[in-house]
């Protein structure tokens, strides 16, 4: 095992400023949060959504005691259109609008194909794919409308790269690929961007809690530095495919990965 060691997370440059920032599936130790607390650190208001409530209200507090600002959030389970809906109008209502939507709202697990129920391929799909789907659908509507806005998707390398026990959530997050691409096109004349990011492996508490040790171990060799990304190396590149630096990027899918294997 290689002893490279993630650096240190570099500080804001306010490249968010004045951005007004919607982040799904936020509460937590993974992608979500670390994706709130950089649009903070670079200058956004941001806003926290998860379906979990009582980890919502937790994580909104921890970013309020960060910031030193108001950190509003909603609960939303992104399987149910009316939450959905609910969740854009919250936005509209506490933050004036939304600039930014990052879309961080998925489902995994691992099953071989054949051991597959309809109910665990269906469920998975629901949340990774359609909830995307929804929000990608409803963050349109609001930006095409004032003409600018800046949509990320989160996807996996999963979605490029075959691994068994993982028919569902590839086939999830492949279609969210695609989904960018067609949805980039439709908000191109509009001025409306919207772009993915792909990690590979991010390592936090929740995954670990779910996967065995052999496992996590398989897929951090196949990792050319021998470790997995650290959650804010993926928000990095969010926060870089929100702002104005990545003005002429849409329908892009970004790899995040040093994946080689």
């Amino acid at each position: 095992m290689s002893t490279v060691l993630p650096p240190t997370c570099p500080s804001g440059h306010r490249l968010l400023d004045g951005k007004r920032v919607l982040v799904t599936a936020a509460a937590g130790t993974g992608i979500g949060f670390a994706t709130a607390r950089r649009c903070a650190e670079e200058g956004a208001t941001v806003m926290l959504s998860d379906q979990h409530a009582k980890r919502l209200a937790e994580y909104a507090e921890l970013l309020e005691e960060e910031t030193a600002r108001k950190v509003p959030s909603i609960v939303c389970d992104v399987t149910d259109e009316a939450q959905v809906q609910a969740m854009f109008e919250a936005a509209n209502t506490r933050m004036g609008g939304i600039d930014v939507l990052v879309n961080n709202a998925g489902l995994g697990g691992t099953t071989r194909l054949v051991e597959m129920t309809d109910e665990q391929w269906s469920r998975v799909l629901d949340v990774t794919l359609n909830g995307t789907f929804r929000c990608v659908r409803a963050g349109l509507r609001h930006m095409i409308a004032r003409r600018r806005g800046s949509i990320v998707n989160v996807g996996s390398a999963v979605g490029w790269r075959a691994q068994a026990g993982q028919a569902h959530y590839a086939a999830a997050k492949a279609g969210v690929h695609a989904l960018t691409r067609c949805a980039a096109i439709e908000g191109a004349e509009a001025g409306v961007r919207v772009n993915a990011v792909v990690p590979s492996l991010v390592l936090h508490p929740n995954l670990v809690k779910v996967s065995s040790e052999d496992f996590l171990r398989s897929l951090i060799e196949k990792e050319a530095m021998k470790r997995s990304a650290e959650a804010w190396e993926v928000a990095n590149v969010i926060v870089f495919l929100a702002s104005d630096y990545a003005s002429y990027l849409t329908g892009e899918a970004i790899s995040v990965s040093e994946q080689h294997a």
